[in-house]
């Protein structure tokens, strides 16, 4: 891990982490490329930037939340599934599932199909988006949450996974983005205190270099992370999620093809 590595990492995080394109596998194949070491560090430092990144949705949406109560108990209701999924599957995530990189590329583009297939289905009006979060129900809000825990698996992207659940819903493509990030904040923290609290032993013995790193990349992560919800949240006002779709294809071929 050296400053630029820091940087870099800290830019892939913010910006793919509320994108349709599953920040993880982006971490884990950036690591790759940067030729980093997976050190205990280097993983706790790609926990710890994924605060930046919330901090950012924090910012942008502590308004909005205020103002909506309902939607706060749903992102209870859908958090609470994920929640124990995740804990049950905790060691299995961090030693199998991490570690494989071909169950990456199937992720990657084998949901790249599925967004194509529900945006053909909009497209020929056999699915209508027009619902609002203020519909969503208890029970959907559970949907949702058991949905999103399928994103433990790396490359499947938890903010695609909660927008492809939503729309097929019949939920508005913005409407579904902003529940993924209002989701994320919950979903994200727990993840961190559970993996900070499991490597905790890091940070106390950490270098005052390694101290440096976690700070710029967080730092990085939430300007990244800011414009990047600002941008997502314009473009799908106007767009579908028909570039991602084909974004994750060609990576996920990409990555077949390289081998790395």
């Amino acid at each position: 891990m050296n400053l630029l590595n820091a940087i870099i990492l800290g830019i892939v995080e913010g910006i793919t982490e509320f994108l349709p394109v599953s920040s993880t596998a982006h971490l884990i194949i950036s690591s790759k490329f940067l030729h980093i070491p997976q050190t205990d560090f280097q993983k706790f430092f790609e926990v710890f930037i994924q605060s930046g990144a919330i901090c950012a949705i924090v910012i942008l949406y502590f308004k909005y939340v205020l103002k909506r109560k309902k939607t706060v108990k749903n992102i209870f209701f859908s958090f609470v599934p994920t929640a124990l999924i995740g804990l049950v599957l905790y060691k299995i995530i961090k030693k199998i599932f991490f570690e494989s990189y071909f169950l990456i590329i199937f992720s990657m583009i084998f949901f790249g199909i599925i967004f194509l297939i529900v945006e053909y289905l909009i497209t020929t009006k056999r699915l209508v988006l027009k619902k609002k979060l203020e519909k969503t129900s208890w029970k959907e809000a559970v949907f949702i949450g058991i949905n999103q825990a399928i994103a433990v698996v790396p490359g499947v992207s938890r903010s695609g996974i909660v927008m492809v659940t939503m729309m097929g819903l019949g939920y508005m493509r913005e409407e579904s983005a902003v529940y993924s990030f209002l989701l994320a904040v919950p979903t994200i923290f727990a993840a961190s205190v559970l993996d900070v609290y499991k490597m905790k032993s890091i940070l106390f013995t950490s270098s005052q270099g390694n101290l440096v790193y976690l700070v710029i990349g967080f730092s990085v992560s939430f300007i990244t992370a800011y414009l990047s919800v600002k941008w997502l949240i314009s473009f799908l006002q106007k767009k579908s999620l028909v570039l991602f779709g084909w974004y994750r294809i060609i990576f996920g071929i990409l990555l077949l093809i390289l081998g790395k």
